[in-house]
């Protein structure tokens, strides 16, 4: 049986992440995450982060977002999967491994980039060096959508699940500078199947040009980071359950405090 083919080159991604100096995406996905805890009727004793986060909330334990997670079973009453998703060989045995890490009622909260995030990089990168060398080399990860992140809360057994995502529009002197800053982020190429020598210098100024063309405002070119948050809980007993259909004792019109309309036939 043939292997699946590996997404990220786990090397070159802890290579990107160890060069990293500056934390604006993960300070943007933290501060939405402590906001959306925020919410939650819910003091959490035993916390851990998975992903290459700082501590920023009190008391969590720090684990690497490996293939096979270094967790316990039922050991803990939240579980944060942080600005990994989006590089994950697996996405949904991520989530899995981090739902069994969970006690029954345990919160399961994420942050990645989704599928909006770097879209005029991409496609600018992709007619560029389609024009210059006649081919295509996989440069920037094909991060997931928010309906299809979310399906995986429920295929990893996670009740209540949420989805939502924020973006975020961004502004830059020129794309030489926005690939600076994604070098700073730690997000660039770490694809397994990225290109393994030196780009054409030709190909980098026909995406400058594309990018000034299409995507600018105001002199400066403009960059879309999309961040998905994704929430659930832990099966329990406890939990609200969805109610049979049919058994409402409540009509909505009366809820409502409105007339009821028949539908023509």
């Amino acid at each position: 049986m043939q292997n699946t083919p590996l997404l990220t080159d786990r090397t070159a991604l802890l290579r990107n992440r160890s060069r990293a100096s500056d934390r604006f995406l993960h300070e943007i996905a933290s501060d939405e995450l402590l906001d959306r805890l925020s919410l939650v009727n819910r003091e959490f004793k035993d916390p851990i982060i998975i992903g290459p986060a700082d501590k920023f909330l009190v008391g969590a334990q720090l684990i690497e977002d490996a293939e096979t997670l270094h967790v316990t079973p039922a050991a803990h009453d939240l579980a944060i999967h942080f600005m990994a998703l989006h590089w994950a060989n697996d996405p949904v045995g991520q989530i899995i491994q981090s739902a069994r890490a969970l006690r029954p009622d345990g919160h399961f909260q994420a942050a990645c980039l989704g599928g909006q995030t770097l879209h005029e990089l991409r496609s600018c990168l992709a007619q560029a060096e389609s024009e210059v060398t006649g081919g295509l080399s996989p440069r920037i990860a094909p991060m997931g959508e928010i309906r299809d992140l979310g399906a995986l809360l429920q295929r990893a057994g996670l009740a209540l699940p949420v989805a939502d995502s924020i973006t975020i529009k961004t502004s830059y002197q020129s794309v030489y500078h926005l690939m600076r800053d994604l070098r700073k982020f730690g997000e660039t190429n770490a694809l397994y199947a990225r290109l393994r020598r030196p780009t054409r210098r030709s190909v980098f100024e026909r995406c400058a040009e594309l990018y000034d063309q299409t995507f600018s405002e105001n002199g400066k070119i403009i960059a879309t980071f999309e961040f998905l948050f994704l929430s659930g809980w832990a099966p329990s007993a406890d939990q609200p359950k969805p109610l049979r259909p049919g058994s409402a004792t409540t009509r909505l019109a009366d809820a409502l405090k409105t007339t009821e309309k028949p539908l023509r036939d």
